[in-house]
């Protein structure tokens, strides 16, 4: 996909859609085809680290020991040790603690507790410590760099529809840097795809409460005039049709004079 394309895309975009008082998402779109969802090996559903930060607040849970406990704190949204994993016994809490938080890490010496106390929870909602992302630390682990990745990080899968949908950057952020993150999203993608770029339907952009746009096409401009000319032509058109204020009276004045007519030759028949 053309640089090129992204970035004319991304200022039509910009161009095209209301102003809010807050900073709206740029989120991207692509759309899929000749996948079978039903087969596993077709399914996506991968992490990846973007070059730049796409501007989308996460939170971060850490598990671990005593070993990591004050560098966890400092880079951390929360940090529960091992000796409080009892207070989880309820799988509602379990729950609840899989909704407040993004991503999770753990220490790697108390792993298997995890797996066994969070596991049956996080794990169907994909939010096991991830060793592929380093969410598996060693005791000497920089939690904070960690912290830091993951903010660059996004999960691109197809969540039941051939649709991979993300935040790429925020309205002011910069259009190289935007551009970028796109590149890398869709690279990952097509990557993983049986027919590679031909398995790609459509790629579209976004603002949180604008409309969309297709990467590569000219918005529909010219049919958005041609509406009001339209009106133009129906407006000038109508006057025509109405009669005058003189040919008006005289219609009414016709028709009053039936009725009277009438009146006086009923007497004349008697």
């Amino acid at each position: 996909m053309d640089k090129t394309l992204i970035a004319k895309t991304l200022k039509t975009v910009k161009e095209n859609s209301p102003k809010k008082n807050f900073k709206q998402s740029i989120d991207l779109v692509i759309n899929l085809k000749g996948i079978d969802l039903k087969k596993t090996e077709q399914q996506i559903n991968i992490f990846t680290t973007l070059h730049h930060d796409a501007g989308k607040k996460i939170s971060v849970c850490a598990f671990v020991d005593s070993d990591l406990e004050k560098n966890a704190k400092e880079a951390c949204d929360e940090v529960i040790l091992a000796d409080q994993f009892v207070k989880f016994k309820d799988k509602k809490e379990i729950k609840k603690l899989g909704n407040k938080h993004d991503y999770f890490v753990s220490q790697a010496n108390i792993m298997s507790k995890v797996a066994t106390v969070f596991g049956r929870v996080l794990g169907p909602k994909g939010k096991m410590p991830n060793p592929k992302l380093g969410g598996v630390l060693p005791p000497n682990a920089n939690v904070k760099q960690l912290y830091e990745k993951l903010k660059k990080t996004v999960n691109l899968a197809t969540k039941n529809e051939p649709t991979i949908k993300c935040m790429v950057g925020k309205e002011d952020s910069s259009e190289e840097e935007v551009v970028d993150n796109i590149l890398t999203i869709y690279n990952s993608v097509i990557q993983k795809l049986p027919n590679e770029a031909q398995g790609i339907k459509s790629v579209i952009l976004k603002l949180t409460m604008g409309p969309s746009f297709r990467v590569g096409e000219e918005p529909q401009k010219e049919t958005a005039k041609a509406k009001p000319d339209t009106k133009k032509k129906e407006t000038t058109a109508e006057p025509k049709k109405q009669p005058s204020k003189s040919e008006a009276k005289e219609t009414a004045e016709k028709n009053q004079s039936k009725p009277k007519e009438l009146k006086k030759e009923k007497p004349e028949q008697k």
